[in-house]
């Protein structure tokens, strides 16, 4: 595991912004530190400054294990934080398999071992190891029941709900629904009962799906990764200043909270 704190900027000329990124076992075990980039008008970051609610954004891809561990660390380092009531979470959609062609007769253990042509057994190790790495966190995760299944439209869903005021239960229904329950993500039916229950409108969700609405939002969300530098997820952003990257100790979330959160109140006017 990498640890380390490192200095980068926004590419602007007024701030220089500290990254903390730290990379995850298993998600990247070599990864370096990025610089955090952005086009992003030093005018708008000043003046983000200045709104009541700290924005937390969170990339993330509803097929990757690291994801939903890392959405469990950060909600107890959240919990901790005497500022959470001043924080406003916005997921991102990412997709670490963009080509993935949905087939519902194969698990992920069938998939990653021919797509790293390693044996079943061998990947249903490496899968074990991850289930255990979740189960720890409380979360249940059942390799031999996920359906290979391209991401895409499960983050449309996931921004209609945000529209409608949803997103985090949006999140975690997508995230409990393919690593526990073994659904099908790209199948609209699937989509459709999850957000019947977490109480979005059906009609509406079913229209969004099948017109293809909110495509836009996913690939601007992708492409303003890109530009961040984010090579792998999930990927946390805390006001634009500080990035956590990997799913890490709750340590880190809430030592990253607690200083962005205090240079924030700072700068208030």
């Amino acid at each position: 595991m990498v640890n380390a704190i490192h200095k980068s900027s926004f590419n602007m000329s007024l701030k220089v912004l500290l990254i903390l990124s730290l990379a995850v076992a298993g998600f990247d075990a070599n990864a370096q530190i990025k610089k955090l980039k952005t086009e992003t008008a030093d005018q708008n970051i000043l003046t983000d400054k200045k709104q009541q609610k700290m924005k937390i954004e969170i990339w993330s891809d509803i097929m990757c294990p690291f994801c939903y561990i890392g959405k469990r660390k950060f909600e107890a380092a959240l919990s901790q934080f005497e500022g959470r009531d001043d924080v406003v979470i916005e997921w991102k959609s990412y997709q670490l398999s963009p080509d993935m062609v949905t087939d519902p007769s194969k698990n992920i253990n069938q998939y990653l071992s021919e797509h790293k042509g390693i044996s079943l057994q061998e990947a249903a190790r490496m899968n074990a190891y991850v289930t255990d790495m979740a189960a720890k966190e409380g979360l249940t995760y059942n390799f031999d029941k996920t359906i290979v299944a391209n991401s895409f439209n499960a983050h449309r869903f996931a921004h209609f709900a945000k529209q409608h005021g949803k997103q985090d239960e949006a999140e975690e229904k997508l995230f409990s629904a393919y690593f526990t329950e073994g659904l099908n993500l790209d199948d609209a039916a699937v989509l459709l009962q999850l957000g019947e229950d977490i109480g979005l409108d059906s009609i509406a969700l079913k229209a969004a799906l099948d017109s293809g609405m909110y495509s836009d939002k996913v690939e601007a969300d992708i492409n303003e990764a890109q530009q961040l530098g984010v090579r792998g997820v999930p990927f946390f952003v805390f006001d634009r200043k500080y990035a956590v990257s990997g799913a890490q100790d709750s340590r880190v979330f809430l030592q990253t909270l607690e200083k962005a959160y205090h240079e924030r109140e700072n700068v208030r006017p």
